[in-house]
């Protein structure tokens, strides 16, 4: 392979990589979550020990210690605020471990660019990958609280992974280009950081989206985290069906993102050699 000669960028090519390479994927992506916990005692349990150790805290801090209820009635539950937060905080986890690993990946993987013939543009997927299966397991764990305190789950449940996959992709596009840029400069990491915290306070995951004022409503919704939010709250807690015209535009749009941030990695990627 001719790491100078032009590479496919093409909305075919992208999906054409992902499904051919979709077994690397999924290999790579099982040795990079079981290798995060390697060496520790509890090993994989972890990755549902997190989850759950942070829904006891939020529970503890949100419904015992500031007494905050979502609906402000009376006849809410104390658990019931921590429960729809912490379906907020699984979306906005999910979002911000894919952009906040993406602009080192190149950098953490130089030999893949220097000296192995590999498609480095399965990176930002596994990494996606990888944040996926957390963002389920902490799904489980919110599905058994929501069971144990509730008695049941709603049936909607099933409609989750349909309002993780739009953003899923639109992360996979923005990942592509922040582990583009993340080569060329390093500070770049900094930067995502602060701009994942920032998306995660103008969410509606710490307050309910109709008691913001009329007029800023709709710059909250301009949030890629929002629509998603609150459709998986509309599933996972409130047992509504999603919107899915909404989601089909927002899949749409998230697709054509996704595109823009392959071809932008693809016609980049030549230059990563002489960085590196």
């Amino acid at each position: 392979m001719n790491p100078h000669a032009p590479m496919p960028t093409s909305f075919a090519s992208m999906v054409r990589t992902l499904w051919t390479h979709k077994r690397l994927i999924l290999q790579m992506t099982r040795r990079e979550v079981v290798g995060r916990y390697k060496g520790s005692v509890m090993g994989l349990l972890w990755s549902f020990l997190n989850p759950l150790l942070m829904l006891v805290v939020y529970t503890f801090v949100f419904s015992v210690v500031f007494k905050a209820k979502w609906g402000g009635t009376a006849d809410e539950s104390r658990t019931q605020f921590a429960v729809v937060l912490f379906a907020g905080l699984i979306v906005h986890l999910l979002f911000a471990e894919i952009l906040n690993r993406s602009p080192a990946l190149i950098l953490q993987n130089v030999n893949y660019v220097k000296k192995v013939v590999f498609p480095l543009e399965t990176l930002v997927a596994i990494c996606a990958g990888s944040a996926l299966f957390h963002a389920m397991v902490s799904a489980v764990v919110l599905f058994l609280v929501f069971f144990g305190l509730n008695g049941y789950l709603p049936w909607t449940v099933i409609f989750l992974p349909l309002t993780l996959v739009p953003l899923l992709i639109l992360a996979l596009g923005i990942g592509w280009i922040f582990a583009s840029l993340g080569v060329f400069a390093r500070d770049l990491g900094q930067v995502v950081g602060v701009l994942t915290t920032i998306l995660q306070f103008l969410s509606p995951i710490f307050f309910p989206l109709n008691s913001l004022p009329p007029t800023i409503r709709p710059w909250v919704m301009l949030n890629p985290l929002t629509f998603i939010i609150e459709q998986t709250r509309e599933v996972a807690v409130w047992g509504h069906l999603p919107n899915f015209s909404g989601l089909l535009v927002y899949m749409i749009c998230a697709s054509l993102f996704a595109w823009l941030g392959y071809a932008w990695f693809q016609k980049t990627r030549k230059g990563f050699a002489d960085v590196l």
